[in-house]
């Protein structure tokens, strides 16, 4: 019986044990970690054959054939390069999925930024025109939740990170999207060239590619890298890359693919430039998969964005409260920013990440009114806003102190939007940026019952 190995006891990590498990493999799984919830799934899993080790770091053993990594585990730490260089494959979770799924069509959403908004869109227009189309990876489902199912969708919708490309080594979309890039993950890609490679691997397998012609970095970039490349442009058609025929551009309103008219962008519910950007994607995947225009305009229609990218979470004494939380580095964060009106009180911060913060700091000179800053990077951002003469700061630490100030500051300062937009990772007080998303929800829904 052949042996493998899954690293993370996540959604991932599991939903890859099950799907090996069932396939007639010898399943360990394990997790350095050890909590109440963790000791409950082990249980289960222990149950169902699955050996589980817990506050255990990996170490590959001769007896391995297969390594399976969950999406946060880094691919380049000692213990993996050991079970490659002892030639004991080693795959990531999405990969593992991909042969064990490969009767359903296939879109794959890369990018720094708008994956998470784009896939959403893309599974909503394919699940209103009746197709069985679930979103997953980073978003929704686990890739291998999917491959356990009995009956298999007719399309998966993956949403890939950079980290997923780079352990998927044989992952073929036929339709891959790259929504935007610019500096992130580099304490784990290194340099720019090694993350723009591995998002451009996903498209070279790809038999159709989707970008963004609106990014400056892929429109200097990503040119002439594909014959079968369709370009956007929210700046209409005369702004397009390649052949005019083949584009998906806005024009007098409305979202034109192809050279028909889909849908008004006035339906599109939520803000900002770049989700225009995220719907000509989102238009395009579905026009190519064949989808009519009537469904496409009824589900742009329907959808209200997806949580922590912008949300509306409540207004309070006429200002509203908004969860960007997702916007974990400084180009999101400038999105952000650039998307809501001002005047703005804007909550950052968190552990910080590498990348250029000029045009963040720039959006805070023209648009906010005071920072509250929380988190390990609130003394070096606070250094950053003195670098541009920002004085109207102040270090809070913690989400509950941001909230209640960001509440009382913005009378103050007459605020139109107490905007949550940290461009930092979250995992300095949260386990990840949704729990942070949620924390601030909480928080902000608590000022209406203490105003009653």
């Amino acid at each position: 019986m052949s042996k493998a190995h899954i690293i993370g006891l996540g959604k991932s990590g599991v939903a890859a044990a099950r799907l090996l498990k069932k396939n007639g493999w010898e399943v360990e799984l394990s997790d350095r970690n050890i909590s109440d919830s963790l000791q409950q799934q082990e249980q289960q899993l222990t149950q169902e054959g699955i050996t589980v080790k817990l506050g255990y770091s990996f170490e590959p053993e001769k007896s391995l054939d297969l390594v399976v990594v969950s999406p946060g585990v880094p691919w380049d730490i000692p213990p993996l390069l050991r079970a490659r260089e002892n030639g004991i494959e080693t795959i990531g979770e999405m990969e593992l999925a991909w042969r064990y799924l490969q009767s359903p069509r296939w879109v794959g959403i890369t990018g720094t930024n708008g994956k998470t908004t784009t896939t959403a869109l893309v599974a909503a227009i394919f699940q209103t025109a009746g197709l069985s189309a679930p979103a997953c990876g980073n978003i929704g489902y686990a890739a291998c939740e999917l491959a356990l199912s009995e009956t298999p969708p007719d399309w998966v919708i993956a949403e890939v990170s950079s980290y997923q490309v780079e352990s998927s080594n044989t992952l073929k979309p036929e339709i891959a999207v790259w929504t935007t890039f610019t500096p992130d993950h580099l304490s784990r890609h290194y340099n720019l060239d090694n993350y723009f490679n591995i998002k451009a691997s996903l498209l070279n397998r790809s038999q159709i590619q989707i970008i963004n012609g609106d990014d400056p970095y892929l429109h200097e970039n990503a040119t002439n890298l594909w014959h079968n490349t369709y370009w956007t442009s929210v700046k209409g058609k005369a702004n397009l890359l390649g052949d005019a025929a083949k584009g998906i551009y806005i024009e007098d309103g409305w979202v034109v693919a192809f050279g028909e008219q889909i849908v008004s962008v006035e339906s599109l519910q939520i803000l900002g430039t770049h989700n225009q950007q995220n719907l000509l994607m989102a238009v395009a995947v579905a026009k190519l998969a064949g989808i009519e225009k009537e469904a496409i305009a009824e589900a742009v229609e329907n959808f209200s964005g997806v949580p922590h990218r912008l949300e509306y979470i409540c207004s309070w004494n006429g200002v509203d409260f908004i969860n960007d939380s997702k916007a974990t580095n400084y180009d999101a964060a400038a999105i952000g920013l650039r998307a809501v009106p001002a005047p703005v009180l804007l909550i950052a911060g968190g552990e910080a990440k590498e990348g250029n913060d000029n045009d963040w700091l720039r959006q805070i000179k023209e648009k906010v009114v005071f920072v509250l800053l929380i988190g390990d990077a609130a003394e070096f951002l606070a250094k950053r806003l003195q670098k541009i003469n920002f004085r109207h700061y102040e270090i809070v630490k913690n989400m509950e102190r941001a909230v209640i100030r960001g509440a009382a500051l913005s009378k103050k300062y007459d605020a139109k939007v107490v905007l949550l937009s940290p461009a930092c990772a979250s995992f300095d007080q949260y386990q990840n940026f949704e729990e942070r998303g949620d924390n601030f929800r909480q928080l902000s829904l608590a000022l209406n019952q203490k105003k009653r």
